[in-house]
């Protein structure tokens, strides 16, 4: 698998960007609360937008989460693994679970939480996590009752494993399928999609852009859809800013990524 800076050539004012945010523009913490996009690459996404080339960020945090991080760019995105979208308009949609429903499976999921402290439940206010980051020796723990939730609502729920969590999101949820929306809408359309992403969840998303005919960017090790390679978080900010400093070179040619 070749990195990046192997490829011959990326046209970037054809392209469109997707990002995944913690482990990819982000550095993974102990707990959700504690990422923050380095400057550098919110300078970079900033420039990259307003130099009318499409960016949308697509991750498993909820939109408002994501608007946090990246404040004040706001940006196109996907929450909660496409659960939740906000178009290039501005428009909002959801796939979100009826209310009462989702307050029950809540309730139900603290209740089972409680019972093995190291585990932490987090709202996305339209899907679940179950953190064990912080007691990695409740991972089966954590996997068996995510399993159970899945089995007992599984006409409205699906699971995604995830570094250190199980996801219980709606059914239909898809980095992919989201990527796939957001390709065929402006200004996305006709474009070559970019992926970039770390994790599980974003094998899915790896797969569509693939089949789209467009990049693909792994990062970190393990195996993977994509069909390249970035080794961490700093090495995604630097390819972000060769991207910047070529297309401000060189803005009518293709460039080749540094």
């Amino acid at each position: 698998m070749n990195k990046p800076n192997d490829r011959p050539g990326l046209e970037v004012r054809r392209c469109a960007f997707f990002f995944d945010v913690d482990g990819t523009l982000a550095e993974i913490q102990p707990r959700p609360e504690l990422v923050f996009i380095p400057p550098r690459s919110l300078v970079a996404l900033e420039h990259l937008h307003v130099s009318e080339i499409p960016v949308a960020v697509i991750s498993g945090r909820p939109l408002s989460q994501l608007d946090d991080l990246l404040s004040p760019l706001c940006l196109p995105a996907a929450g909660v693994h496409g659960a939740e979208r906000r178009t290039s308009e501005g428009e909002m949609q959801s796939l979100a679970l009826d209310r009462e429903l989702f307050g029950t499976i809540q309730q139900e999921l603290a209740q089972a939480c409680a019972q093995h402290p190291g585990l932490s439940l987090e709202n996305k206010t339209v899907a679940f996590a179950l953190h064990f980051r912080l007691a990695p020796d409740l991972e089966e723990t954590a996997r068996t009752l995510a399993e159970g939730f899945v089995e007992r609502y599984g006409d409205v729920l699906t699971l995604q494993p995830g570094k250190c969590v199980f996801k219980l999101k709606p059914r239909g949820a898809s980095k992919g399928e989201v990527i796939r929306t957001f390709m065929q809408e402006a200004p996305f359309k006709g474009r070559l999609p970019v992926f970039v992403g770390d994790d599980l969840t974003d094998e899915a998303g790896f797969k569509v852009v693939n089949e789209l005919g467009g990049l693909t960017i792994k990062v970190g090790t393990g195996p993977t859809e994509a069909t390249q390679r970035l080794d961490s978080v700093e090495a995604v900010g630097a390819w972000l800013e060769s991207l910047l400093s070529a297309l401000s070179e060189q803005p009518e040619n293709p460039i080749k990524l540094d």
